[in-house]
């Protein structure tokens, strides 16, 4: 299509401006290059959004449970503030300063460990917890700059990253069927099995993967996003979800959380060292390797590795998530991270930082939409985690199967992604087992010296584990 000439009568001077505006966004952010538009970027943002905002009531629910048994007080809506703001900041930074499409949120499972494994389980004080977490934050600071969590992601096979890919569609494949549908349930028998397909929120889930299918399939652009609404309507309507308790709620600014982690920094220089140190090893332990695959194997969705392998600006990326924890730690949340939900964005046709923006102004928008937004029913979000764990799986096509040393790893980190509940777990797998079926193949001078390190970390890791069971 041609432009048409600046003088066309038809244009007013309202409009030229706004086309200069969007030209100025355009040029920004590369859209040319990357082969987007500003309505196909504004559409991955709040479809990235939709799919992430469960965050905005997940995360105070669970951190809540840990700090409520030490504090007075109903503090959940200061919970909420401080996770939607943290979410801003960091998915702000990734906009503008990485200019990646990835959005990022306080982590689920690391918030999980903080609440029940560290607060409650070893009975740490939750001050100090978030001390843990400050300093992860700085530490990440430190590492970002020195490109150290760059190097890692170059360092990661070929095969390994796109395994990483597919085993992070698997993982949110099986959130879908099992956390947010309760499609797949648990059994002492074997395991996991079907659910009670006849539950109004299974048989709500059931409909809304056939409703987003059918989107998907006839390719209707944002089927995502539609999806989403579409089944979060039905559920309401049916009266299987509550109605949204009000639009509009004030946000409560966390008053009685902001700034405790210094309040922790200043118990752990008296006597909580040894536990600080502790907490904060698996704190950088799980996040860096949570990052690291979920920006490879999201990163090769979107088509943004290299053909060297690389993320080309990963340590800027790295760098929204290391302010975004240190800034998470401040407000009153635990570690901030890359989530994979970012998945949804991309599929919908996010290729820019725009994408990014777009979440982050609605994460910070959301304090005041709160009671709407924690009304969409987790029912509503499982069809579109499913789909997109179907859109990453085909990461698998490249892969060379008929190599046994990287096939097994590729295999391994695939499998072990959803079925430890972690993607640095299935990465831990996939490294040690690499470099030693490489090594026995005669092929040892091909491995990266960083892979061989991180793979004596990974193992060094699991045996620490074993003897702490087994203790």
């Amino acid at each position: 299509m041609s432009r048409k000439p600046s003088s066309t009568p038809t244009k007013t001077k309202s409009d030229r401006n706004s086309s200069s505006n969007l030209g100025g966004i355009a040029t920004f952010f590369e859209f040319e290059q990357l082969g987007t538009n500003f309505r196909t970027e504004v559409l991955a943002g709040v479809t990235t959004f939709v799919t992430m905002a469960y965050i905005l009531a997940v995360n105070p629910d669970i951190l809540s449970n840990a700090i409520f048994l030490q504090e007075s007080g109903d503090l959940f809506g200061e919970l909420v503030f401080a996770t939607a703001i943290s979410s801003a900041i960091a998915t702000f930074i990734m906009g503008v300063y990485a200019k990646y499409p990835f959005a990022l949120a306080p982590g689920m499972g690391i918030n999980a460990y903080f609440a029940f494994s560290v607060v409650l389980g070893l009975g740490i004080d939750w001050r100090v917890a978030l001390a843990a977490v400050f300093i992860e934050g700085l530490i990440f600071i430190a590492m970002s700059l020195s490109k150290m969590r760059s190097r890692i992601v170059a360092a990661i096979p070929d095969c390994l990253k796109h395994a990483t890919a597919a085993g992070i569609g698997l993982f949110i494949a099986y959130i879908a069927l099992t956390s947010n549908s309760g499609i797949i349930v648990t059994s002492e028998s074997t395991t996991t099995t079907l659910g009670n397909l006849g539950a109004p929120n299974t048989l709500m889930a059931i409909a809304g993967i056939l409703i987003t299918a059918a989107f998907v399939a006839r390719r209707i652009k944002g089927a995502l996003l539609i999806g989403i609404l579409a089944t979060a309507l039905l559920g309401w309507i049916l009266g299987i979800a509550p109605w949204p308790q009000g639009i509009i709620g004030l946000p409560a600014f966390p008053v009685n959380i902001a700034a405790q982690a210094f309040v922790g920094l200043a118990t752990v220089l008296q006597n909580s060292i040894w536990n600080l140190l502790a907490i904060l090893f698996v704190f950088l332990f799980v996040d860096t390797f949570d990052t690291v695959g979920t920006l490879t194997g999201v990163g090769i969705k979107a088509g943004l590795v290299n053909e060297k392998g690389e993320l080309p600006g990963a340590s800027k990326a790295f760098m929204a998530d290391a302010i975004g924890t240190t800034a998470g730690a401040a407000l009153g949340t635990s570690t901030v991270t890359t989530y994979i939900e970012s998945a949804a964005g991309v599929s919908e046709g996010g290729r820019s930082g725009f994408t990014a923006i777009v979440a982050a102004i609605l994460f910070a928008l959301s304090v005041f939409f709160t009671p709407l937004l924690s009304a969409i029913p987790p029912f509503a979000t499982a069809p579109v985690l499913l789909i997109v764990g179907v859109l990453m799986a085909g990461s698998i096509t490249d892969i060379n199967w008929d190599d046994p040393a990287e096939s097994i790893p590729s295999f391994l980190t695939i499998l072990f992604i959803p079925l430890s509940y972690s993607i640095a777990e299935g990465l831990a797998v996939g490294f040690i087992s690499y470099p030693i079926l490489k090594a026995i193949q005669g092929k040892a001078q091909e491995i990266n010296l960083t892979v061989w390190i991180l793979a004596a970390v990974f193992l060094l890791r699991f045996v620490f584990l074993a003897l702490e069971i087994g203790a």
